[in-house]
């Protein structure tokens, strides 16, 4: 456990020191979603029936900026052998830089989001269910990333191979974040797509560490 910890803290302080990842996610997310109106029109209808569909994809994407960097790194230096070798287990290995960038990205786009939510004219009831589907979707976004990027390490134009293999895993997850928003905007209950995500998330949690271990694996052979 203080192993896993530690790596937790250094990743966090080596994305903090470079600032990068999560300056370019929030920026990326911000401007996506300010584009649209420009768009489509500043029609205060049309913008809250998108609104839900439009930050989820947004999310969605600014959550694929910084995973081809997740593991390639430590992977150029030599650090994932040595953590591979007499480290803790590559399972912790890849659920510890998950979660640092899922506090590093995820967070960020989060807090963001209620006001986003504002300029797209998003109904208020739909507002807190928003936060709570991003909360719960995001994490399962950077737990299959990690799987994606497990599996590109060390292959030529990984980004892109890593957003044809993850892009149609995020699907339900894009599905049912966005169907529990527009429910709730429309007066119905969003618990039934909430529980969905979070049973995603309750799968992706045990299940894409052991993936991203035998995929790192394969990759240091």
């Amino acid at each position: 456990m203080k192993g896993f910890v530690r790596l937790v803290g250094r990743d966090l302080r080596l994305s903090l020191r470079q600032g990068a990842d999560a300056f370019v996610a929030v920026m990326f997310f911000v401007l996506c979603v300010v584009l649209f109106p420009f768009g489509v029109g500043p029609e205060p209808n049309v913008l809250a029936r998108i609104a839900a569909g439009v930050i989820w994809v947004a999310a969605l994407l600014a959550s694929l900026l910084s995973l081809e960097r997740l593991f390639q790194a430590d992977y150029e230096d030599g650090s994932l052998e040595l953590l591979a070798l007499g480290g803790p287990p590559l399972e912790a290995v890849v659920l510890a830089k998950t979660l640092a960038h899922w506090l590093v990205t995820g967070l960020p786009l989060i807090a963001a989001s209620p006001l986003l939510a504002v300029l797209m004219n998003m109904p208020a009831d739909g507002m807190p269910v928003l936060v709570l589907t991003l909360l719960a979707g995001t994490p399962t976004l950077s737990l299959v990333g990690a799987i994606g990027a497990a599996l590109t390490l060390g292959a030529r134009r990984g980004g892109v191979l890593l957003s044809l293999l993850i892009l149609p895993l995020y699907i339900p997850v894009l599905i049912f974040g966005a169907g529990a928003i527009d429910a709730a905007a429309a007066g119905f209950a969003a618990r039934p797509q909430l529980l969905l995500l979070t049973g995603l998330l309750a799968a992706a949690l045990p299940l894409a560490p052991l993936a991203g271990a035998a995929a790192l694996r394969q990759a240091l052979e």
